[in-house]
């Protein structure tokens, strides 16, 4: 398993499926920004996932990682840190191995939970708006 962070980014955006957990509808929140940045970056299919949304950006929403209609390879996590080490959990049930917390979505337990996990995680580090060069 890649241990560099360049080299965790890169077999991160290797291959899809992707998911957003924290998808938004809202424009300005950093949900619907990171789904966005997949969109233009031609990264599909990605998924975005929000327990109360039927759709997000044209793309149908899902209320949970385990409903997507494949399971997605690589999940981006911006939800508030308490959620965030529920996902942590569902994604180590999916047999789901990479996990991108996004800045603000990490908390010392989650952190520590997907490496007890042997996860590959990116946490404490770049957002993907920056990697993949985001623009409004």
């Amino acid at each position: 398993m890649p241990t560099a962070e360049s080299d965790l980014i890169a077999d991160f955006l290797a291959a899809g499926p992707w998911a957003v957990v924290g998808a938004s509808t809202d424009r300005s929140k950093y949900g619907n920004k990171v789904l966005r940045c997949y969109q233009q970056a031609a990264k599909s299919p990605v998924y975005p996932v929000h327990p109360r949304e039927r759709e997000i950006e044209g793309l149908p929403a899902y209320p949970s990682l385990a409903a997507c209609p494949t399971r997605p390879r690589a999940v981006s996590i911006i939800t508030p840190p308490k959620i965030t080490e529920a996902v942590v959990e569902e994604c180590a049930t999916l047999g789901i191995r990479h996990l991108w917390m996004q800045p603000g979505a990490e908390s010392a337990q989650a952190v520590a939970r997907a490496r007890e996990l042997g996860l590959a995680l990116l946490a404490g580090g770049p957002c993907l708006l920056v990697v993949l060069r985001y623009r409004e």
